[in-house]
């Protein structure tokens, strides 16, 4: 079922779905210097985790217009490498997925179907450039795009650094950062001429040794199709351990062609 792909993938297919904004008051909002944005972007990466492997356990809640459901996932990140995310419900495996920086596989038990290729196809399917690194910095609370890479105009909203890079005409991207520490709060995608926008919401914050991590996110997605919400809470948390990451698919299972 698409929910158990949607939580699998840990809100991949979301991003897709270029989800609905929180709309901001304009009279909450002045301009800042504009060349002081290379100021807050290497700040936002001055919080970037030190870690080799990162084991979360949460809880997830998914909803849209017609159902909602409540699972657990237990996501396991070796940095850079490979994710694996396994989604359950009433301790029952749903789905799981290894994503790796070259290859997406996944299944889901309600239907009895796999995947297996690379992020091209994936790409194409859900209808935005997708690749690992969006997948893991979503997870850690890092912005999706290499902010390092792009040029953005800034201003203050609601006490938040707004860097907007509106540099494609059919895709408008803004990111949200504290004014203290300058970890990402917020971040929105929106395709107008799609009727498409997606807004990412990270809170409760904790902070270890390898540095800060977000405990709960919040995708609150809205597209012609209709409205989706998914909320991840980070429970049990655990770095550099020694973590396995078995992945095969269940005989029988038939795979899905994504042309």
């Amino acid at each position: 079922m698409k929910k158990y792909i949607a939580i699998v993938l840990v809100t991949v297919s979301m991003i897709s779905c270029k989800s609905k904004a929180v709309a901001v008051q304009n009279n909450d909002t002045k301009e800042v210097v504009v060349k002081e944005d290379k100021k807050a972007i290497d700040k936002h990466y001055d919080n970037k985790l030190d870690f080799s492997t990162l084991y979360i356990k949460a809880s997830a809640k998914y909803a849209d217009e017609k159902q909602s459901q409540n699972v657990t996932a237990e996501i396991k990140i070796e940095k850079d490498k490979q994710i694996l995310v396994s989604v359950r419900f009433l301790g029952i495996t749903m789905a799981k997925a290894l994503i790796t920086p070259t290859a997406v596989s996944y299944y889901e038990k309600i239907n009895s179907t796999y995947y297996e290729g690379d992020f091209t196809s994936l790409s194409k399917w859900l209808g935005t450039e997708l690749d690992y690194s969006k997948v893991q910095n979503l997870l850690v609370g890092e912005a999706l795009d290499d902010l390092r890479k792009g040029k953005y105009t800034q201003t203050i909203v609601e006490n938040l650094f707004k860097l907007e890079d509106q540099k494609e005409a059919n895709i408008k991207k803004s990111f949200f950062l504290d004014a203290d520490k300058y970890l990402l709060q917020k971040e929105e995608i929106s395709q107008p001429s799609e009727n498409r926008m997606l807004e990412i919401l990270y809170s409760d914050s904790k902070v270890f040794n390898q540095g800060t991590l977000p405990t709960s996110i919040e995708i609150n997605a809205i597209q012609p199709k209709g409205k989706t919400n998914i909320n991840l809470n980070y429970n049990n948390i655990s770095f550099n351990e020694e973590l396995s990451f078995p992945y095969s698919v269940p005989s029988g299972y038939k795979k899905v062609i994504i042309k």
